[in-house]
């Protein structure tokens, strides 16, 4: 399904857990339109505009205060580029007193990158994905797991009923996603691959237009996650 959906889904920006990004040094009201492609496999899907600005979101795995091994997102000091949009370096954040939780991650820009280009030739490791703050819409969406935790829960030595590896994080489900703008549009059934994240389709019973409800599909397969997981065993 994975091969059929990267031919035939559309492609957008979509951040599920969502963190804030300021670019301290962009102009407070300035608002520009990135080209970006519907479907790199299938150029006759055309390219879409996609409003950018000087407030973001990010996924929060897209920022560590302090990297691992191997890190090549966002942390203080490092340059990330913006997909179709510019290169960033990370200047500070702010952290909630109580929580310890990063609530806002501030960067610079820099002008001379736009589309994503280095002009002086500088190596870039890492491209993340965005949603503008300002036209951002709110979501629901759905992630599912396997539903046992055990190829076959029926076939245990010692008995144990088959429920007992029933997988608690079979379905997880979002809210306040943020998305790009064209998706408020999408209808029952449509799919899109959500960049970075996987495939989704718009669900069918619960999904309104003043509430959008994404399932997942499948998703991509995520290299960081695994390595993150064998280092943590």
């Amino acid at each position: 399904i994975r091969e059929d959906l990267n031919k035939h889904a559309q492609r957008a920006m979509a951040v599920l857990r969502p963190l804030k990004l300021i670019l301290d040094n962009y102009p407070d009201d300035q608002v520009e339109y990135m080209d970006c492609i519907n479907n790199p496999e299938n150029p006759s899907m055309g390219t879409r505009k996609v409003p950018f600005s000087k407030v973001l979101y990010i996924e929060r795995d897209d920022f560590r205060q302090i990297p691992p091994k191997g890190y090549f997102r966002l942390y203080p000091g490092n340059e990330v580029r913006l997909r179709y949009a510019y290169v960033i370096k990370c200047v500070g954040f702010i952290k909630d007193e109580e929580t310890g939780e990063v609530t806002e991650v501030h960067c610079t820009y820099d002008p001379a990158t736009q589309g994503g280009n280095t002009p002086d030739g500088r190596k870039i490791k890492s491209t993340i994905h965005w949603v503008s703050a300002k036209h951002a819409i709110d979501a629901e969406v759905r992630l599912y797991d396997r539903l046992f935790l055990k190829a076959n829960p029926a076939d245990s030595k010692d008995g144990t009923d088959f429920k007992h590896f029933l997988n608690p994080s079979s379905l997880e489900v979002l809210t306040h996603c943020q998305l790009e703008p064209f998706l408020h549009n999408a209808a029952s059934g449509d799919r899109f691959q959500f960049e970075r994240q996987g495939y989704f389709c718009v669900d069918s019973v619960d999904s309104k237009p003043e509430k959008l409800v994404f399932n997942q599909t499948v998703s991509l397969r995520d290299t960081w996650a695994k390595i993150e997981q064998a280092q943590k065993k």
